[in-house]
């Protein structure tokens, strides 16, 4: 058996684990949407599952710290990805022309990444930060209504609104050729399947971001 230092040497292995990294984070993705939306009609409901999710022992310390390497992991691999590929690629492989030989998502999956990580920063920074100091290091006495009030008091601000709606339009174009080729990576691809991922992948690539642009859109717009 091959170790696992060797695995990730590999072409095959770096691909494997990175789709197997993205297919994890598209579940999440489902999760903290399904959350986020209730907030959309439900006060009540948003705060006691954000009441939830943030004083479980087994969410904040075991399942967070899982998401976090997570991410990190999937990020890292694809730069590692990216680079090797170029690293490989012969020169006069750029003289032909992109569109013919690629999809545009596909060409630019490296710029879509990038935003997305500049997002996830702003995010952590935004959200994740604050929220550790309020329970962590100020010790704050647990209030399981907070959650809506912050939530619409974040998206006040038309920057972050802007800065949500972009970063889930480059998400939508990231998805758009991730999604499909985390399957083909793991070698989901049959004649009898293929065109069903094909189909579901183009549609969970659009609605999920559209369901996050819509969080924002719809706190922001009520509040003027």
């Amino acid at each position: 058996m091959a170790s696992s230092s060797g695995l990730f040497n590999s072409s095959i292995g770096r691909k494997v684990a990175m789709a197997l990294s993205a297919l994890f984070l598209l579940i999440f993705l489902v999760q903290h949407l399904t959350i986020n939306f209730t907030s959309v009609f439900s006060e009540e409901t948003f705060n006691a599952l954000s009441h939830f999710m943030g004083t479980n022992p087994l969410v904040q310390f075991v399942l967070q710290p899982i998401l976090m390497f997570g991410v990190a992991f999937h990020f890292i691999m694809g730069f590692i990805l990216t680079a090797k590929n170029r690293a490989a690629r012969p020169v006069k492989y750029a003289q032909f022309k992109g569109s013919a030989n690629s999809s545009w998502m596909s060409r630019n999956m490296i710029w879509s990444g990038l935003f997305i990580l500049f997002f996830l920063g702003f995010h952590f920074y935004d959200f994740w930060i604050p929220e550790m100091n309020y329970k962590y290091i100020e010790q704050n006495a647990p209030v399981d209504d907070r959650y809506y009030e912050e939530v619409v008091h974040m998206f006040k601000n038309p920057i972050r609104v802007i800065v949500y709606v972009l970063a889930f339009v480059f998400l939508a174009l990231h998805l758009l050729h991730g999604f499909q080729s985390s399957f083909q990576s793991i070698g989901a691809r049959h004649p009898k399947y293929t065109p069903f991922i094909e189909k579901f992948g183009k549609a969970y690539s659009i609605l999920i971001p559209l369901g996050f642009i819509y969080i924002a859109l719809h706190h922001y717009i009520n509040q003027l």
